[in-house]
């Protein structure tokens, strides 16, 4: 070969971030296995429990570990194989890999090396979830798992219960009573919720109804299988002031202009803006 012709490029591998089933198997793509068949690894979070899958579908393709634990690790040596040209799937236990599961470290890591990141969707449980609970889906905020310790479990509650929309979280089995005690002492008993268990097994449940139905209901029983806890928004607080004294407190409290008690007035009550500037301008007047 000629000194000044250049070698072509070497082609990078592609990281394949591939979902898996959440229970049913049937729930898996057509595309999911086409890849998982023909990518040079499989680097998956429990390799004994994928292994299983691999073998319903016919898939030979060679397993590594990639969890938690040794994601960091592990994630360079991936990278380093993919900038080889390998191309490499990444699945976790169940579901879409990186969402409150491994994949984070991994999936960062070969963005920063340049590789590209190919996503083949498939089955999430908060999304499972959500289209099935009957709570409203145009705006929703999920927060991964709720705390274990009882103490920021509370700080937890407080600070996400709060919301004016769907709430998501995953809950371990064997603390879901005690979360939804919680939710009735922090939140109220009568707080909407759903509890899905089980989803797409043979087991799956769909408890609908408030905070203490679901306690009195899941306390009665030992609960099993993975947990999507979803919260309703908080219902509006009553106001307990009048828009007179209400407007009265701020003229009296501190030096705002009317047209910025108008607007605080307005959040508070079922009045406009315009509403409540007018009679803001009418009781001081009067006051003056």
């Amino acid at each position: 070969m000629s000194e000044d012709v250049e070698e072509p490029a070497k082609r990078c591998g592609v990281l394949y971030v591939v979902a898996t089933p959440i229970g049913n198997l049937e729930d898996i793509t057509y595309r999911a296995v086409r890849i998982l068949r023909a990518v040079d690894l499989i680097a998956a979070e429990d390799t004994r429990h994928s292994r299983k899958l691999c073998v319903h579908f016919g898939i030979s393709t060679p397993l590594t570990s990639c969890f938690s634990h040794n994601e960091a690790h592990k994630g360079e040596q991936l990278v380093q194989r993919l900038l080889r040209g390998e191309d490499i799937a990444l699945i976790s236990d169940a579901g879409t890999p990186a969402i409150s599961d491994p994949g984070e470290v991994l999936v960062r890591k070969s963005i920063d090396a340049g590789i590209k990141v190919v996503p083949v969707p498939g089955a999430s449980a908060v999304i499972t979830a959500l289209c099935v609970a009957g709570l409203p889906t145009d705006m929703f905020t999920f927060v991964g798992f709720v705390p274990a310790k009882r103490s920021q479990r509370g700080a937890f509650l407080q600070r996400w219960g709060g919301q004016d929309h769907t709430l998501v979280a995953y809950e371990a089995p064997h603390r879901l009573a005690a979360c939804l005690e919680d939710i009735c002492t922090l939140l109220g008993e009568e707080r909407e919720l759903v509890v899905a268990r089980e989803l797409t097994k043979v087991h799956e449940e769909l408890f609908r109804g408030n905070a203490r139905a679901a306690l009195e209901h899941f306390s009665a029983q030992r609960i099993k299988g993975e947990v999507v806890l979803l919260l309703g928004a908080q219902p509006p607080q009553e106001v307990e002031e009048s828009v007179a004294e209400t407007i009265m407190r701020l003229l009296q409290s501190s030096d705002t202009s009317l047209r910025q008690i108008s607007k605080q007035v307005a959040q508070l009550h079922p009045v406009s803006a315009s509403e409540a500037y007018a009679l803001a301008l009418k009781m001081r007047q009067e006051v003056e």
